[in-house]
Parts: structure tokens; C-alpha cells; sequence
């Protein structure tokens, strides 16, 4: 018997505890596994066990995949987070490769069971007030600050990954016609419209500031970038994503980092009447499928929106 974790174990037939309890021995003694991620799995299993001794099962030979399919259905009835009942399919995978490894069954009905799919995250995306908020910290004619605007100002202007700025070059820009030439993943090229705004910061930027930095650049190739570092070279993602964060704690606006402004782009588009597959191809999305996301949000926005206004919608 294992030291822990058995006794947390619920009083079902012999035949279903026993080798329930030799699997917890096995992982705390065998794997070195801790006191509290033993009683953590004896919980999980033990849960199934009571279930199982509900349904009159005897012994583990008698479950099936339909009877696994039906607890982990039971699961979700029981309000369980996807996350718990993630994380209790897994436990009883283990448990069942284990019984079949030391032929107490001859077969596994647990191999092909998946677990339960997780909670779709929405990405989070910004209010205008916020976006705003975010570009007022950049005013002002430093290098610093005009680097900033150009690069936040861009991002939320193109929907831009923060290593698709970070790697633009001066050729990828058109301000006369208002368009920046993209590249994607798997080097995919996209032409994005550029707003009156991003123009704006990007020529201060260019004619300013940048000829400064250029100018300490070791290379002509380094010194092609639109976006440089103190030093003249490259600006990194890194130090990218810095700019971004430091201006949104200026701002007091918490959770940006450059993909933020990326979801607010597609989600501000979308609000304002975009059609999907236009947003799509500014977002670089092989599929709409990716992009359908956003639509949640937006929908997700209106509730919110209704909760809170309409008269009769909450009471």
C-alpha cells in the first residue's frame, strides 16, 4: 500500500482499489513523485473509482471506451473546469496504460480517449481611450520617443507581428502611396495600407531621428532597417517588445504586449464594420478560420455592451 495517497482512496470491491493502490505506489516511490502530486492523483482516481462502483463495475476488464466517454461526460456535468477535467482524463490514461503494462487487463479503452478540449482564450484586445493612452507616452522629439510612436503607431495601424516590424526595411515602405509590404510566416509578402497617423510618425521618425543612428551602423545592411538600435544595427524583438511595455505601464493601461495590438487592429476593424476577409488578408491568416476569432470578441463586446445599457437585459 502506498504511505500516501491510498487512504484517499473511496471503499469500493478489492478487485477495482488494489491495483489502483499499487499504481500510486508505483509513482511515489518508483518515479519519485511528491506527497501532494500523489494524494492529487488519488483524488482523480478516486473519483473514478466511486463512479465506477455506482455503475456496478467490478474490475477494470469490464470498463469500456463507452463507459470512459460517460464519466468524462459526467465530469462536465458536475460543472468541473475544463482544466480539472483535463487533468483527471489524464490521470486515468496513465492509470490504464499502467494496468495493461502489468496485465491486469488485456486491452486499454483509455488509449483512444482524448481529453477534454480547453477553454477557448479570446485574445484581448484594447479600447480606443487605451490605444490612445499607449501613443500619448511617445510625444515628444527624442530618438526614443519618435522611435516609439513609429512602431506602436505602425503596429496598430497594420496588425503587424512585432518580428514583421522589426524586420522591415526601408524598401518595404511606400508612405507616398500609404502602404508597407509585409512578410509573414513562411516569408508570405502581404501589402497593408498605412493610416495618415502611422504616415506621420514614420516620416518623423525616418527624416529626424533615424539618420543619426544610421550613420553609426557597421553595415549598409544593418543600416537598411526601418526600425535601428542605439547603436545603428537592427532593432531586436526584444527590445521592441521593451518599447511596447514600457509605454503601457507610462500609460497605466496593464496585459500589453505587442500582440495586443495586434488583436485590437482586427477587433477595431471588425467593430467598424470590416468584412472578415479583407481583415483576414491584412492579418497574413492563411485561413479565416483564424481570423473567425475575432468575430467572438466583437460579439462578446456587444453583449457587454447590452448588459449594461439596456433597460430590461439584467433583473
Amino acid at each position: 500500500m502506498a504511505r500516501h495517497g491510498a487512504q484517499l482512496l473511496p471503499e469500493v470491491p478489492r478487485a477495482l482499489r488494489a491495483p489502483v493502490e499499487d499504481y500510486l505506489t508505483l509513482i511515489e516511490l518508483e518515479r519519485g513523485l511528491s506527497r501532494n502530486t500523489v494524494d492529487a492523483y488519488a483524488r482523480d482516481l478516486g473519483r473514478y473509482l466511486a463512479w465506477l462502483d455506482d455503475r456496478g463495475t467490478a474490475a477494470f476488464s469490464q470498463v469500456t471506451e463507452q463507459d470512459l466517454l460517460a464519466f468524462r461526460a459526467r465530469l462536465e456535468e458536475d460543472g468541473l473546469a475544463p482544466a480539472s477535467r483535463a487533468r483527471i482524463v489524464v490521470a486515468i490514461r496513465r492509470l490504464h496504460d499502467h494496468l495493461l503494462g502489468e496485465g491486469v487487463v488485456t486491452s486499454d479503452p483509455a488509449a483512444a480517449l482524448p481529453p477534454p478540449r480547453q477553454a477557448e482564450r479570446l485574445p484581448s484586445g484594447l479600447t480606443l481611450s487605451q490605444v490612445e493612452a499607449l501613443l500619448r507616452t511617445t510625444q515628444g522629439d527624442e530618438a526614443v520617443q519618435q522611435r516609439a510612436a513609429a512602431l506602436l503607431e505602425l503596429l496598430y495601424a497594420t496588425g503587424a507581428r512585432i518580428s514583421e516590424a522589426v524586420g522591415l526595411d526601408l524598401d518595404d515602405l511606400d508612405l507616398a502611396h500609404g502602404t508597407v509590404r509585409l512578410y509573414g510566416k513562411g516569408a508570405k509578402e502581404r501589402l497593408v495600407p498605412v493610416g495618415s497617423h502611422a504616415r506621420t510618425a514614420l516620416d518623423a521618425w525616418l527624416v529626424r531621428s533615424r539618420p543619426a543612428l544610421a550613420a553609426r551602423a557597421r553595415s549598409t545592411d544593418r543600416a537598411g532597417a526601418v526600425f535601428l538600435n542605439q547603436r545603428g544595427g537592427r532593432l531586436s524583438r526584444q527590445s521592441a517588445w521593451t518599447i511596447v511595455r514600457r509605454a503601457a505601464e507610462q500609460a497605466g493601461v496593464e496585459g500589453v504586449t505587442p500582440h495586443t495590438l495586434r488583436h485590437t487592429f482586427a477587433t477595431h476593424l471588425l467593430e467598424g464594420g470590416a468584412d472578415i476577409r479583407v481583415v483576414q488578408e491584412l492579418l497574413g491568416h492563411a485561413s479565416v478560420v483564424t481570423t473567425q476569432i475575432y468575430t467572438r470578441v466583437t460579439v462578446q463586446s456587444l453583449r457587454e455592451v447590452y448588459a449594461s445599457t439596456h433597460p430590461r437585459a439584467i433583473g
